[in-house]
């Protein structure tokens, strides 16, 4: 055999043995990747009792996610695991503790602000990629066609995609509602939240109806706010989580509540909050005990968003 013959066939060898490395690599990652974004269903971090655990655990979650999503970029399951995960961590151990810091730490509170902003972005970018990964061109319509056109590209198998998407979105302006390029581009958010009501109006256990509390009851007039709609998502949302989340009761005593200045209806509906069983739904336990302690910190702050008699709980 010729040494040319030799050569090629140790050539093709070593080329094998790298591709099937590489292989085996890829498999490797897909592997612990779909473990792993395959545990949204799971209540190891959203059943926990403890927040300051899953405070602590996230960022290495979150860095571990985004070197599995390096070795592999086309995964789209890991992709929306990824930004999911970062948009609960900017919103639970972010934003949270920075709506409850005293007014002589505003400079503190207000970079905190910006972080969550900018980590709730970052969730928003991994979530896009996502969809675009499974619906190709759905980016280049939302944004120059608009959210009519991206919707047609979608199909109901993609509900979480288009929920984490619209809620990153909205995160990142309830943590900043003053950035323009938020404002202008918050239609597309709740056309992506909207869509997710009409396929399940009862997803995550009325989920969408509560951002929507938020939303409609803190927006102006001319952003679409509207006391009538947040009181309706408000009920809906009571009805569909069966009397197991604090959320709704919060999200519509600090918009609404305060907006009307109506101080009995902000106490009565933060003692409801507060009166939720954290243990009777396992998997909103972290999100009760998290929410029950910003209803607390409310009705001990009463004095601060009330003007007048009534503002003391």
């Amino acid at each position: 055999m010729g040494r040319e013959k030799v050569a090629a066939r140790l050539l093709l060898a070593v080329l094998a043995s790298l591709l099937a490395s590489c292989s085996l690599n890829r498999l490797a990652v897909r592997t612990v990747a779909g473990f792993l974004s395959g545990s949204g269903d799971s209540t190891v971090f959203t059943g926990e009792d403890d927040p300051e655990l899953v405070g602590d655990a996230l960022p290495f979650v979150l860095k571990t996610y985004e070197s599995l999503l390096e070795a592999d970029p086309s995964n789209a399951d890991l992709a929306l695991a990824t930004g999911r995960t970062f948009v609960m961590y900017a919103f639970a151990f972010v934003q949270a503790p920075a709506d409850e810091l005293p007014v002589e730490r505003v400079d503190e509170q207000l970079s905190m602000k910006a972080r969550a902003k900018k980590l709730m972005l970052r969730g928003r970018e991994y979530i896009l990629r996502g969809i675009e990964t499974r619906r190709p061109g759905f980016r280049a319509s939302l944004e120059k066609d608009g959210p009519a056109a991206a919707l047609r590209l979608v199909k109901r198998e993609d509900i979480d995609y288009l929920y984490w998407a619209g809620a990153s979105w909205m995160g990142a302006f309830g943590a900043d509602p003053f950035d323009f390029s938020l404002i202008v581009s918050l239609p597309r958010a709740v056309a992506l939240l909207q869509q997710v009501a009409d396929w399940d109006d009862a997803y995550g256990g009325g989920a969408v109806h509560e951002i929507f509390i938020t939303f409609y009851g803190s927006a102006p007039a001319d952003l679409g706010g509207s006391e009538e709609r947040a009181r309706a998502h408000f009920a809906r949302a009571v009805a569909l989580s069966r009397g197991v989340k604090a959320g709704p009761y919060l999200a519509l005593a600090s918009t609404v509540s305060v907006k009307r200045q109506d101080a009995a209806e902000f106490r009565d509906l933060l003692g409801k909050a507060l009166a939720v069983d954290v243990n009777a739904s396992p998997p909103d336990r972290l999100q009760n005990i998290i929410t029950q302690r910003k209803a607390r910190w409310l009705l001990d702050h009463a004095d601060e968003y009330f003007l007048g008699e009534g503002g003391s709980p």
